[in-house]
């Protein structure tokens, strides 16, 4: 059984892969190279396979759909991330090109689609890089991710326009399908949290929106990006991507481990991989330019670029469409620049503080909104994370002490706060710029209700520096958090459940008029 062979060498590659700080994808391509290899050599059966084809296809249209589902307009109407992502592939496309042209003596198609599927860069590695340093949310991280959904969807539009698929006339059905919405919202509330909920994405990513949208002529990824767009504004569309995300994985598994079976790569592969890698310094030094002229800090730019100095497993899926030949070569360079992009990300911030001696001097003297320093004014309560904990701490305190103000690094957040009249504005704690520009002459008592441990243990940390000697508390879940949050500098933080179960013991107490019970005396 060639597929239980096949498991089994992309797990332990994966895992071997993954033990040295590279996303286990690198292990997937290598295994695959590795069975071709051997299959030359042995009775090993390492031929791709219509069920392997069928794999990797699915896995494609889910990616698309988690895509899809994170797809809120809010996260990519700005014009950093609209003008930097355009003009970035613009200007690659138009460098690389002519240089692959002249290199590689290619055809002009040849050489665009290549340049345009090396202008892509990887939405699994960044994502899973600025997840681990628990940036998503920071601006830099915002932006990021921003850029990497317009580049999906400029991926998207040329898969559909290489595809080369004729339109039938039901296609016009697609128009009316935002009058669908309220019915698929009912259906992912109905859904629950358990297999029915996976089992609703992947009807819609693969059955209502792949073969749905190639029943009318239209490409099935499109239609898996389309329903996952749809769901985005539903305030349950994340757990639903947290839900499909393993069955994606393993499904990828199929696409990367099929580019491996194909074949060993020759020396043209090679030659071209190590080119492209030469070539990978140029686009993150055109992203860090290009976000410098939006007027981002040369921090944000430097972070931002960095995330960015990859090429994609998207030019991949470009590739398998529009460029079959292509898809080792491709294959190896996208590899090469995870080898290389992994541990640079790793060491971003120390790097950063490294070159800006030298690279500072290209910031603009205007600041992006995002990134003007706050003052607290006269503010005497600050609450820091505007979650539901941090939420319910400003309600409760403001009636009492008005000069109260809410922190979160989540904009979305704190727009909703905003509208609903509590004195929220944004801000980054785990950024050391936003405390270095932070002014707070009245500030009496912090409360730290951000998610992460991280979060907190750097607020403590760098209020008690700023020489804050007021009053620090916090809440966490595990009490060994608990004292690292005291030995960081907070004066206390307590245990969230049993704060909770003090305080439904409390309106116990006050809505049923019980007292504490005496202890009698036996007769």
């Amino acid at each position: 059984m060639p597929e239980a062979i096949w498991i089994s060498f992309a797990f332990v590659i994966g895992l071997l892969v993954k033990g040295i700080g590279l996303p286990p994808l690198v292990g997937y391509l290598a295994a695959g190279f590795v069975l071709s290899g051997l299959a030359a050599n042995t009775e090993i059966t390492a031929e791709p396979t219509d069920v392997l084809a069928h794999i990797a296809h699915l896995g494609v249209l889910l990616l698309l759909f988690t895509v899809g589902l994170k797809l809120k307009l809010r996260s990519i109407v700005s014009p950093e991330v609209i003008g930097g992502s355009l003009l970035h592939f613009a200007i690659t496309c138009v460098v690389f090109a002519p240089g692959l042209y002249l290199l590689f003596d290619l055809d002009w198609t040849t050489a665009l689609m290549l340049a345009i599927a090396l202008s892509f860069s990887s939405t699994v590695l960044a994502a899973k890089v600025l997840e681990s340093k628990r940036e998503l949310r920071a601006f830099h991280g915002r932006v990021a991710i921003g850029i990497l959904i317009m580049q999906d969807l400029i991926a998207l539009v040329v898969m559909s326009l290489a595809a080369g698929k004729t339109p039938s006339e039901w296609a016009l059905i697609v128009f009316g399908l935002p009058l669908l919405r309220p019915l698929l919202y009912k259906l992912l509330d109905a859904s629950g949290h358990d297999e029915l909920l996976v089992l609703l994405g992947l009807l819609l990513a693969l059955v209502v929106g792949g073969l749905g949208f190639e029943a009318v002529g239209l490409s099935s990824e499109l239609g898996a990006l389309v329903f996952g767009a749809m769901l985005a504004n539903h305030p349950r569309s994340q757990e639903l991507a947290k839900s499909l995300w393993s069955v994606k994985e393993i499904f990828l598994v199929g696409f990367f481990l099929q580019i491996g079976i194909g074949g060993l790569p020759d020396q043209q592969a090679l030659i071209f991989a190590v080119v492209a890698a030469l070539l990978l310094p140029l686009k993150g030094i055109l992203f860090y330019f290009l976000l410098l002229g939006f007027r981002l800090r040369a921090r944000s730019s430097f972070l931002t670029s960095l995330s960015l100095t990859n090429y994609s497993e998207f030019g991949l899926i470009v590739a398998s469409i529009a460029l079959p030949e292509w898809l080792i070569p491709l294959a190896i360079t996208v590899s090469l620049s995870f080898v290389i992009s992994a541990p640079l990300n790793r060491f971003a911030h120390s790097l950063f503080e490294k070159l800006s001696p030298r690279i500072v001097r290209f910031e603009s003297k205007k600041r992006h909104p995002d990134e003007q320093p706050i003052s607290l004014g006269d503010t005497r309560i600050l609450v820091m994370g505007m979650g539901r904990t941090g939420t319910a701490t400003y309600d409760w305190l403001q009636p009492h002490e008005p000069k109260i103000m809410g922190l979160d690094s989540d904009p979305a957040k704190m727009e909703k706060h905003q509208q609903e009249g509590r004195n929220v504005v944004f801000a980054d704690a785990e950024d050391n710029t936003f405390w270095q520009g932070l002014h707070m002459p009245a500030l009496q008592s912090v409360v730290l209700a951000m998610n992460d441990i991280e979060g907190k243990l750097i607020a403590a940390r760098m209020l008690r520096k700023l020489g804050f000697e007021g009053y620090i508390v916090a809440h966490t879940m595990y009490a060994d958090e608990a004292e690292k949050i005291r030995i960081a500098g907070a004066d206390e933080a307590y245990l969230t459940m049993s704060e909770t179960g003090v305080a439904l013991a409390s309106h116990l107490m006050d809505k049923s008029g019980l007292q504490t019970a005496q202890v009698r005396n036996p007769v």
